[in-house]
């Protein structure tokens, strides 16, 4: 389990801010993946969410990352991640059969240093460099909506690694 530190309370500077909040997410997201075998990992335990495990949802993270940090906020080249606006809907919820915990979760962690550095010299208030369908969009409007996506999903692993395993809390 890696340790979690709160954002600062007296935080002045907004990226800073949001980077915090997202890193204490993202700590979060790997420890809900801690210990667990492959087999727990990708169970999917709802009917309706066929696609939906711990494996998948990092994988999901990973993608959203990729996307709205480095490729619209900082107009990185990367290659999109298991789908692109035209592939099949949540195909980066789904796990390739070599794919453990340790290798989800690394690739996650590599792409926290490709969104950093995507964003560096940016302010919260510069446009991002890519228009999403035609609109701009802010850095902050760009983090803020990383911050909120990683959040709710951290939802989904709470209840996903319940049913893995019975491990429940933050």
């Amino acid at each position: 389990m890696q340790k979690r530190s709160w954002p600062s309370e007296d935080a002045v500077d907004e990226l800073q801010l949001l980077f915090e909040f997202l890193t204490f997410l993202r700590v979060t997201v790997v420890n809900k993946a801690a210990g667990l075998d492959r087999s727990k990992a990708v169970r999917t335990p709802w009917p309706t969410s066929p696609k939906m495990s711990i494996l998948g949802v990092i994988q999901h993270l990973t993608a959203v990352e990729r996307w709205w940090i480095s490729k619209v906020g900082g107009g990185s080249d990367l290659p999109t991640l298991w789908w692109d606006d035209g592939g099949a809907p949540d195909s980066d919820f789904e796990v390739a059969p070599d794919a453990t915990p340790a290798s989800v979760v690394s690739a996650y962690q590599r792409e926290w240093a490709l969104s950093a550095s995507a964003l560096t010299g940016m302010t919260a208030s510069d446009k991002a460099k890519l228009k999403f369908r035609d609109q701009d969009r802010t850095v902050r409007w760009i983090l803020t909506h990383v911050v909120q996506e990683t959040a709710r999903h951290v939802g989904h692993l709470d209840v996903l690694r319940e049913f893995a395993d019975g491990q429940v809390g933050e």
